[in-house]
């Protein structure tokens, strides 16, 4: 059985011509399966499904039938490559149908400008989808690595309710436990500040390029974690040519996506001079730039800005990537440049940027860390 299960994947895998070799018979079921994969993989019916073509939506919702969701995002990601689909995003019945991944929300990003108007709902509705997926599964340990970070920090001992450390306070007053009643007395209230007097600063700078989509889509969402905890000030701007400053919008990431357009050239420089503008504590504050360091601008007066930002006492760290896709393609003289400055340069998967951000936050050698977590430093 186990040999008859090896031949069945190979005779997959092969396509079925004639050549194959294994002449294994498939039944209903995988002939239905083999079809879908010859649409997609079998090189003379590339173009098959053609954006044209009405059978797309019913592929789409055939390899969700035969195939895991991993699998079907990958398929669905060949697909846009291979047989130039981009085009499927601009109807709704196609949206309804796909598997909601990153990438495709990084994708729908680039397009977002010309989505017409009759899909934009179910494009918002696939992105959605995916920033629940990710906040549900990266706030809560952002939330308790920054905080933890942040314990031996001043506290306010009179918070409003808002400002409360609810964790930390009924630990304090656990003594206060009325049995009776099931419940704690708060006689001592523990908060973390207010709002407008941080302990500390974050700015998340983030080049908008083609390239970074993935990595737009993760910071937005720990970009919008973080502007919920009260102990920090969190910042968030994005650049291409231009600088555009979507703090307000950390509020909702998904309006915040979608306000990113990626594309376009990079000014790393113009970026670094208006971060500089907005950090009003330097010496506290933690400036993290999402980029591939392929300076688009004045490379001679962007290595001026980060010289003058690391002597200010702003805690600089590069980011080549923020994804969990490989080693990214980056400037390696700028990173050489930048590693002299005593500045990190690496790439970061998600699941290590909260531990990452909390050792940041703590004045703990970054470097190090990332030594420790078999991450890394280029140059």
């Amino acid at each position: 059985m186990e040999h008859e299960e090896q031949v069945r994947r190979w005779r997959l895998v092969l396509g079925g011509s004639q050549n194959d070799g294994t002449s294994f018979p498939l039944n209903k079921t995988d002939l239905q399966l083999d079809k879908t994969l010859e649409a997609l993989y079998d090189s003379t019916r590339q173009g098959g499904l053609g954006p044209s073509s009405p059978n797309v939506s019913r592929w789409l919702g055939d390899i969700r039938s035969y195939f895991p969701a991993s699998v079907v995002q990958v398929m669905q990601q060949d697909a846009l490559k291979r047989l130039n689909l981009t085009q499927m995003l601009f109807e709704k019945e196609m949206l309804e149908n796909i598997e909601p991944d990153v990438h495709m929300v990084a994708t729908l990003m680039t397009l977002s400008k010309v989505i017409p108007e009759k899909t934009k709902d179910t494009a918002r509705q696939v992105v959605k989808k995916v920033v629940d997926e990710l906040m549900r599964k990266l706030a809560q340990p952002t939330q308790q690595a920054i905080t933890g970070s942040l314990n031996r920090s001043a506290r306010n001992r009179r918070p409003r309710h808002n400002e409360v450390n609810w964790p930390l306070t009924i630990r304090k007053n656990l003594q206060h436990y009325q049995p009776e009643y099931k419940t704690i007395i708060p006689e001592t209230l523990i908060g973390y500040g207010r709002k407008r007097s941080a302990l500390k600063e974050v700015v998340l700078c983030l080049d908008q390029s083609g390239s970074m989509g993935t990595s737009v889509v993760y910071s937005g969402i720990f970009g919008a974690v973080m502007a919920s905890i009260p102990a920090l000030k969190t910042q968030m701007v994005v650049f291409d040519t231009a600088v555009a400053d979507l703090t307000e919008e950390l509020q909702d990431p998904v309006e915040l996506l979608f306000g990113v357009q990626l594309g376009g050239g990079t000014d790393i420089h113009a970026a670094l001079k208006y971060c500089a503008q907005i950090i009003t504590k330097p010496a506290d504050t933690v400036l993290v730039l999402i980029t591939d360091l392929f300076e688009g601008g004045d490379e001679k007066n962007m290595r001026k800005r980060f010289t003058e930002l690391a002597a200010a006492g702003v805690q600089v760290i590069v980011l080549l990537a923020l994804n969990d896709e490989g080693a990214p393609s980056y400037d390696h003289e700028n990173a050489q440049f930048l590693a002299n400055l005593g500045i990190p340069v690496f790439a970061c998967s998600p699941d290590k940027f909260p531990e990452m951000m909390a050792c940041a936050l703590s004045k703990q050698d970054v470097a190090q860390w990332a030594a420790k977590e078999d991450i890394v430093l280029k140059k």
